[in-house]
């Protein structure tokens, strides 16, 4: 195993002690939980350059990339309504979202077909990762000065969650026909 492929499983890895961090009572969780978090979201772009500056992009990156992702940011979208601090009908769409084009994937994947994250599924990942760092942060520092920027950073990640998606189906819609 590679290492961009070693650090896109170390972002899985993460993802129980960031659970654990967040969901406890220790002081300061969910910053510590945020730094966690940060960390591995930091590893979601290293690994990719890893992977291109090396040419070392493998079928398994490919597939693993985006799973460590979707787990990751699930993860961290599941513990914020479990909290509280976020609507419950936000994550059910990313979720919804992120089942399909896994599904799709997969059918690809039976017909031999790999299924790159393209340029929308990226940027809806890291909108979606912002959101959830600075949900994480209460909204700091903006909260200092009136500015709703994690309210605003989670609906563009709504909002790209769904053109993404809809690019995904659009763009491979020819795996669906037999």
């Amino acid at each position: 195993m590679n290492l961009a492929n070693k650090l896109t499983m170390s972002r899985i890895f993460l993802v129980p002690v960031f659970m654990i961090v967040l969901l406890s009572n220790i002081p300061y969780h969910t910053y510590i939980a945020a730094c966690i978090f940060l960390l591995a979201a930091i590893t979601d772009t290293l690994d990719g350059y890893i992977a291109r500056s090396r040419n070392q992009i493998t079928k398994l990156g490919k597939l693993i990339d985006p799973l460590a992702d979707k787990i990751l940011v699930t993860a961290a979208f599941v513990c914020l309504v479990q909290m509280g601090e976020i609507s419950a009908w936000v994550v059910v769409l990313i979720l919804s979202r992120e089942f399909t084009i896994s599904i799709l994937r997969a059918v690809a994947a039976s017909e031999g077909i790999v299924i790159a994250a393209s340029w929308w599924g990226k940027a809806k990942t890291l909108t979606q990762m912002i959101a959830i760092f600075f949900i994480l942060l209460d909204n700091y520092p903006f909260r200092l000065i009136d500015f709703p920027f994690s309210t605003i950073a989670l609906y563009a990640a709504v909002i790209l969650t769904i053109v993404s998606g809809i690019d995904y189906l659009y763009l491979n819609r020819a795996v669906f026909k037999e």
